[in-house]
């Protein structure tokens, strides 16, 4: 392992990886270090119009396709106005969105599987890493990964950690590493199985890989956009998908931490890890598990500006990525938290909560769902008939 003690960017990391997971690219590389990162970008205001726009699609075209939920088009207040957001949920502006049909829960092992089987598809976590996620031209790219941990494998935190463990220089660092071997197949590593898992969602996914199930299914990632709105469920500046209150009647509503992370959780929602799909009640739009459970890629690039730009209609999402903490390394949106969320951690379960993620790797929290437009239901259905 790499001496930190030396590099001016590990007095920041436990600030940084409060929030944030770590990034493959500098684990495999230095073993947690880092190098200092420029301040983020101002936040703009809120712009754009609704002038000139065509009317949103609200109605759907046709019945949801299996296990999918039709999401009404409409309008609603993106990001938040709690002083206590994180600053990129910030500005709270409008935006409009065409109706479109969602995967009412996490694609599954069982899925994923089925994919796999019929395309014979490999994953990142099931080749040697590389430098894919690097910015072109980023010193980065001159970096060696190191001998040990330069095999297939995947991200995971681990286990029996204890409070003497965590390293207050490496922050995160000291609860995630690589382990050769694991992948979606084998989640905690070589030793582990989904064999019993089948209904659980696909974790050890990179962005790409996600991308190929999507276009092999006909569907697509949703946008942030589109994932905020649907995990709002019809309502309306609310903290979580059912409400303001995280344990309304003091009933768990969603798969998180409880208790001191990351050294003891007291499994009061009855899961330590991932939980099968569909655990939890439904939101209002019919959809499960868009609070905890696994973090859910984004189609967007992540930049951590860009609500104060971002287009009314349909925003897309920033034309590249622009990580103010890790320049150098491409990033994409993730959503809803995990299992791995506490209070005293992301609290990445509320609606409004960013994630981003290196968009090569996958990690031990991190899965997906996929939407159809509301005209790529005809597309849908003919690569449901091919197969």
């Amino acid at each position: 392992m790499a001496d930190c003690q030396s590099n001016p960017g590990v007095a920041r990391l436990e600030v940084l990886m409060t929030r944030y997971p770590v990034s493959l690219i500098l684990l495999l590389v230095v073993a947690g270090c880092g190098d200092p990162s420029p301040a983020p970008p101002p936040v703009r205001s809120s712009g754009g119009s609704a002038a000139g726009l065509s009317p949103v699609v609200i109605d759907p075209p046709g019945e949801p396709p299996a296990e999918m939920a039709w999401i009404p088009g409409g309008a609603f207040e993106m990001g938040t106005r709690d002083p206590s957001g994180k600053p990129d949920e910030f500005p709270p502006h409008t935006v409009e969105l065409d109706g479109f049909y969602m995967d009412t829960h996490e694609v599954t092992n069982r899925e994923f599987g089925r994919f796999v089987e019929a395309t014979g598809f490999v994953t990142a976590a099931e080749k040697k890493p590389d430098f894919s996620s690097v910015r072109e031209g980023s010193k980065r790219t001159q970096d060696k990964i190191l001998p040990e941990l330069n095999h297939p494998g995947s991200i995971c935190m681990k286990q029996g950690l204890k409070p003497g463990d965590i390293d207050p220089q490496l922050g995160a660092y000291s609860w995630w590493e690589y382990v050769p071997g694991a992948n979606w197949r084998h989640p905690e590593g070589p030793a582990s199985s989904i064999e019993k898992r089948m209904d659980h969602p696909v974790v050890h996914v990179s962005w790409h890989d996600v991308n190929a199930y999507c276009r092999w299914a006909g569907k697509r990632l949703p946008t942030e956009a589109e994932w905020e709105y649907a995990a709002r469920g019809g309502l309306e500046g609310q903290t979580y998908p059912w409400g303001n209150v995280r344990n309304p009647e003091g009933k768990w509503l969603t798969n998180i931490w409880q208790g001191a992370f990351p050294v003891k959780n007291t499994n009061d929602d009855g899961f330590l890890s991932a939980a099968p799909v569909g655990s939890f009640p439904k939101n209002g739009y019919g959809l499960v598990d868009m609070a905890g459970n696994v973090w859910e890629w984004c189609q967007d690039n992540y930049t951590a500006d860009y609500y104060g730009d971002s287009p009314r209609r349909n925003p897309p999402g920033p034309e590249e990525s622009r990580d103010p903490d890790e320049p150098d390394i491409l990033k994409r949106i993730q959503r809803g938290g995990s299992f791995m969320c506490s209070d005293t951690y992301c609290t990445g379960y509320r609606v409004t909560a960013r994630m981003k993620g290196e968009e090569g790797s996958g990690l031990y929290h991190t899965g997906f769902r996929c939407v159809i437009s509301h005209d790529g239901l005809d597309a849908y259905l003919k690569a449901a008939g091919s197969k």
